[in-house]
């Protein structure tokens, strides 16, 4: 098996096993599809990738060379746009509760824009911000009422999310942006909403702009720009079916337009922010394949990872879809249960995997790891950190590297007493 013309059996002699592999041309052609197709004559586009689903110096330097901005939510994640020297007036920060330190941060690096979240980040914001010397794009997170997932949408849900403000509450929102605009340094440019992830339905970003526009026709304050977040899907499974980017970027252009002209706005700028879509289906894991056992009613995978390197089954109870390298042309015959050596009988990476005849040694890839792998990943049985490798016409590098047992212990103290 090759990825980007780079063979995996070549990938473990190089850098071990277990490691991250990132097939970097699928990352550009991806960016490269939502820039293209998100486009109008009548207004700004800006496709924002959301950096939380992977997120490393290598990846914002990448998305800087494809022209996109991003879309930070830490101070970690400022810090490390920062450092990989991405420009950070194209940096959207966001975050339910920034901490006092990570705005001054985010005002130090100046920062293009920052959601506000809530009535109180505006006016500790508004604080910090009398004395900088720049101008800050502000939007401010809305909940449209609206909540996706894969093919549903539910239109009263939502409400009592933990992020933004319901639109429902039109005189909190007009205090917020009186706040906002109070300060000199602030400019209120407009609202963020986001309705949920892995969405199949293209119906339910039509129902988020319209709900969005409708909200801002009726409430009586200039708006120049509007960012309808993210949640375009991703291929795990045979059963997954993402909308096309062409499709979904039509899709909320002409919804938007259609808004426009109904409710007679002056709208000259929409952002969306794609992540796991542009880092989902170019990433795998690639395991060795350890001891196996057969219990009355299954036959078990055991591999060199697990939850500690991909969190997403045992938590969402995600799916997933694998091969064995050199295998991928033989007939399937037999379910196997895969699983990690984690201490935890949750540590399931795939419940059924229906194969070729696997063996010891062999080299099993977990496809679509790409969002939420790496960025989720936890230290738990002190498992070492996975090496990170980006792959690109027959050529590989090594992003992240892996850690050892010295790097597990390294801001540990002995006891002093």
């Amino acid at each position: 098996m090759k990825i980007s013309n780079v063979e995996v059996k070549d990938l473990v002699n190089t850098y071990g096993s277990p490691l991250y592999v990132y097939n970097q041309r699928m990352i550009e052609d991806k960016l490269n599809a939502f820039k293209n197709c998100l486009k109008s004559s009548e207004f700004e586009c800006d496709v924002i990738y959301a950096s939380k689903a992977f997120n490393c110096k290598a990846m914002i330097q990448l998305v800087s060379k494809m022209d996109c901005s991003l879309d930070a939510v830490s101070g970690g994640e400022l810090y490390t746009a920062y450092a990989a020297g991405f420009d950070m007036a194209r940096v959207y920060f966001h975050g339910n509760n920034k901490s006092m330190d990570e705005l001054k941060m985010a005002l130090k690096y100046k920062v293009g824009t920052i959601i506000v979240d809530n009535l109180m980040e505006a006016q500790l914001l508004s604080e910090l911000a009398k004395n900088i010397d720049y101008t800050v794009s502000i939007l401010l997170r809305v909940n449209p009422g609206i909540e996706a997932h894969t093919h549903e949408y539910i239109v009263t849900a939502n409400i009592d999310s933990k992020f933004g403000i319901s639109i429902e509450k039109k005189s909190g929102i007009l205090e917020l942006i009186q706040i906002i605009n109070a300060c000199p340094n602030l400019s209120f440019d407009g609202f963020h909403a986001h309705i949920g992830s892995q969405i199949f339905d293209k119906e339910a970003f039509v129902q988020e702009v319209n709900k969005v526009c409708e909200f801002v026709s009726n409430l009586g304050v200039d708006v120049s720009t509007l960012n309808f977040g993210g949640g375009f899907g991703a291929v795990y499974t045979d059963e997954d079916t993402p909308i096309p980017v062409d499709i979904v970027c039509d899709t909320l252009i002409e919804a938007v337009k259609c808004n426009i002209e109904k409710y007679a706005l002056n709208i000259n700028k929409i952002c969306i922010e794609p992540g796991r879509s542009i880092v989902a289906e170019a990433g795998s894991t690639v395991y060795t394949v350890g001891f196996m056992k057969e219990t009355p009613h299954k036959n078990y995978i055991f591999v060199d990872g697990g939850m500690s390197d991909n969190i997403r089954p045992a938590l969402y109870q995600a799916k997933y879809s694998c091969v064995i390298d050199g295998k991928e042309n033989e007939m399937a015959s037999k379910h196997y249960k895969v699983a990690g050596k984690c201490c935890e009988s949750g540590d399931v990476i795939i419940e059924d995997a229906y194969l070729p005849e696997a063996k010891p040694n062999d080299l099993l890839v977990v496809k679509t790891t790409g969002a939420y792998g790496y960025s989720m990943a936890s230290h738990y049985n002190k498992a070492c950190g996975l090496p990170v490798i980006f792959c690109k016409d027959g050529n590989s590098q090594c992003v992240i590297r892996g850690e050892n047992y010295e790097d597990l212990i390294r801001l540990e103290n002995d006891l002093c007493a």
